[in-house]
């Protein structure tokens, strides 16, 4: 089993779904709690775990942490979705109007950064392991964002996208390679630095990147960092399920390599390679599940789900012999009954505003982490 957290976002507001940025209280008075740059998300980090039933017990305590305490600032609750829903897109709410890089990220970026998301770091110590593993999991991200998407609304509309976090995110630099080792990776994280690309080595903003303790020179985990907010914690348990299962077959098989394993003819294999994934990115951000896909092993269109359909019986074996494919099975639920913006967009077909669609997602979510919190933290939070 590998190591895995998570690093998890999330909007505060109140039950009517409106957004209140409270994020620099919350961090003043809650441990493992850190606010963002804009005051309306806050995040919070699980400790790495190679157990699933503590993972679970971890997403859902500071949570419940967080509700209470919310409670004493008055009506509040936590926001679901990965975008400012019910508003509002034009202001930036600073967390911290004195912090220097705050106001870069304004300046440059605006509230385009003003998002909720799930980033999930798992274990691989070996640097060209885990460099192998960030150029799998790139060209198949897409997949855990169709998994994911749960952004179709912002200001109160809808936006045509069904992760409208990721079609208006700012990648950052524009241009990440296929690193081909852990020495590139290093060279290329210098460069950036010295032209001012980056502003520093977190400001490395992809899909998946390498991450660890002294980035680039000590690298220990894998980020994925692609998926939008998944509030139902046996959902991103799942998705993280499949996410281990995958990197555990690479590190069986390093032949799964994109770039040893690909048969796409072209000049220059990597830069193909990128041109589909961030194609695919484009049409997942869109149509998630359902959005028609070139495969990177040999350019054939696919639908999103059906490929992830042909992962999960690949990579089912593999959970079952880890002992954790009863965290993967919930994965069929999400393929069959669609992702969160499939199911709030139904919602809206049949006459249900945004608003109401909030409010009602913000009910649900509270009352599964308390049956979740009665189920398996009941230890944890006595």
């Amino acid at each position: 089993m590998l190591l895995k957290g998570f690093e998890v976002e999330a909007y505060t507001g109140t039950p009517d779904g409106d957004i209140v940025g409270l994020s620099d209280r919350i961090a003043a008075n809650l441990d493992n709690f850190v606010r963002e740059p804009d005051s309306r998300n806050v995040e919070y980090i699980t400790p790495p775990r190679d157990s699933y039933e503590r993972l679970l017990c971890d997403l859902v305590t500071p949570r419940l942490q967080l509700r209470r305490y919310l409670k004493t600032l008055g009506d509040y609750t936590i926001v679901p979705g990965s975008t400012l829903s019910l508003g509002d897109s034009k202001v930036f709410h600073r967390s911290n109007p004195d912090h220097p890089y705050h106001d870069y990220i304004e300046q440059t970026y605006g509230t385009r950064v003003v998002t909720a998301s799930i980033h999930i770091n798992v274990g691989i110590d070996d640097p060209e392991d885990l460099i192998r593993a960030c150029r799998l999991l790139r060209v198949e991200a897409p997949l855990y964002l169709a998994l994911s998407a749960s952004s179709p609304f912002l200001d109160g509309k809808v936006t045509g996208f069904h992760s409208t976090r990721w079609a208006t995110f700012p990648p950052t630099p524009e241009h990440v390679p296929l690193f081909e080792s852990h020495i590139d990776h290093i060279r290329w994280v210098e460069r950036q630095l010295d032209l001012g690309t980056m502003q520093s080595v977190r400001h490395l903003w992809s899909s998946v990147r390498p991450n660890g303790d002294r980035r680039p020179y000590d690298l220990n985990r894998l980020e994925l960092r692609i998926c939008d907010l998944v509030t139902d914690p046996v959902s991103l348990l799942a998705i993280t399920a499949l996410l281990e299962a995958r990197l555990q077959q690479l590190l069986a098989n390093p032949q799964l390599d994109p770039l040893q394993q690909s048969r796409i003819s072209g000049s220059n294999l990597a830069e193909d390679l990128l041109e589909i994934t961030a194609a695919n990115e484009k049409a997942v951000a869109k149509d998630s599940l359902d959005a028609t896909l070139r495969h990177w092993k040999d350019g054939r269109e696919i639908l999103a789900k059906d490929w992830i359909q042909e992962l999960y019986a690949e990579v089912t074996p593999i959970a079952k012999a880890g002992g954790f494919r009863c965290f993967l099975s919930p994965l069929q639920k999400i393929l069959d009954n669609g992702n969160t913006a499939q199911q709030w967009l139904r919602l809206y077909e049949k006459g249900l505003t945004p608003r109401q669609i909030l409010q009602g997602a913000i009910i649900d979510i509270a009352q599964q982490e308390q049956e979740l919190s009665g189920e398996i933290c009941q230890p944890a939070m006595v």
